[in-house]
């Protein structure tokens, strides 16, 4: 059997380093169907999973393929997907299906031009609330936004890490440009892996959904363990009944699956930031935007103006009180993103009025150049 975690230094395609984190992190299973620019995650699972003794399934499509990933979630493995906008679209019922049933699993979205079917092969970053809040109703997800092939690999274990420890659907919010470029990237020698929370009690004294820990999460066990282990996409009790019209006890569970999340918002949240010591104007931005974002903070300090940058790295939880803090130390952020403002309009409302808030938006197809963005800071300093 070959081995799962290839340390040693790669040249690596950020998609192919995407499953090899996977891989790493202990993925079982993989389902999914072919769609660009995510479609070499697939390619390169459907070989890496057989020969470490795990499973490669294509689906019928991507709605197929989540069910696929969260009936083997609860079967005992960890599982991911990996897609684009467009299946992410199919996939949204059955998100919130695993977030209301509290089920492990990584879906990688490598984000392109839309909407529709738009440019196939095109970056794009219009998916930053789709993955937030594409599903109905409340709860909360995890989503990690890499910038680089490395932090594919590296990102990818951290969401399975995450997925395991707050029992949610996590994601790795890519873009075609992280997803196709090649780097080198460096896989260590040992990970530190987050197991599954494994029922403490035998079968007879085992309460399905009692959520307990920090974060609160019910232990999960595998199906055919022996436990009785109803997995409804109802309200339900601690014992897995339903709780029908019963505001007190929906009022309890919802709150509970919104809060695991977003009251550790503090812990999760990772950005990089750089220059802001005496910054007026902060660029921020995240993904493949981010990389052109710190080149022209560095060309602005070279020519004497007083820029810094900020590379949001966890996009949900949004990072509310790192935001206010950066809106604090600056009198402008100006947000550099592929979309039309979605990323904007989260730091404007976690600026809350301690700094104007501007931004620099393409709607995908072509990246922002440090010379752009060093241009539009010359005209707002």
């Amino acid at each position: 059997m070959a081995k799962r975690l290839l340390s040693g230094v790669h040249f690596l395609q950020g998609d192919e380093a995407c499953a090899e984190g996977a891989v790493a992190a202990g993925c079982r299973l993989f389902a999914g169907y072919p769609i660009t620019p995510a479609t070499e995650i697939s390619e390169r699972l459907s070989w890496r999973l057989p020969e470490t003794g795990g499973m490669f399934v294509q689906g019928a499509d991507e709605l197929d393929s989540l069910t696929i990933v969260i009936g083997a979630a609860w079967g005992g493995w960890k599982t991911m997907t990996a897609t684009s906008g467009n299946g992410i679209c199919l996939m949204q019922e059955n998100i919130g299906y695993a977030c209301m049933t509290e089920t492990p699993c990584v879906i990688v979205d490598c984000m392109r031009a839309g909407p529709a079917t738009g440019i196939a092969t095109a970056v794009g970053q219009g998916d930053f609330y789709q993955v937030r809040y594409g599903s109905n109703a409340d709860y909360s997800i995890i989503a990690l936004a890499p910038e680089s092939p490395q932090e594919m690999f590296d990102l990818t274990v951290e969401a399975f890490n995450l997925a395991e420890t707050y029992r949610v659907p996590t994601f790795v919010l890519a873009d075609e440009v992280i997803g196709h470029m090649r780097e080198k990237v460096v896989i260590p020698e040992r990970l530190e892996l987050a197991e599954r929370k494994r029922p403490p009690v035998p079968p007879e004294g085992f309460v399905p959904w009692r959520a307990e820990g920090s974060p609160p999460v019910p232990a999960m066990p595998s199906l055919g363990d022996g436990y009785r282990m109803p997995v409804p996409g109802l309200t339900h009790s601690e014992t897995g009944g339903p709780h029908r019209d019963n505001y007190e006890g929906h009022k309890k569970l919802v709150e509970r699956l919104y809060n695991k999340v977003e009251a550790d918002a503090d812990r999760l949240c990772r950005a990089e930031d750089g220059c802001l010591d005496g910054a007026d104007l902060v660029l921020v931005s995240y993904g493949s935007a981010a990389r052109a974002a710190r080149a022209a903070a560095r060309m602005a300090r070279e020519a004497g103006l007083k820029v810094g940058f900020s590379r949001l790295v966890t996009l949900w939880p949004f990072p509310d009180a790192y935001v206010k803090r950066l809106a604090r130390r600056a009198s402008k952020l100006l947000v550099c993103e592929m979309s039309m403002g979605k990323l904007s309009r989260e730091v404007e409302r976690a600026a809350g009025g301690e700094a104007e808030v501007l931004l620099f938006s393409k709607p995908g197809v072509e990246l922002h150049s440090p010379t752009e963005i060093l241009e539009i800071a010359r005209k707002v300093l």
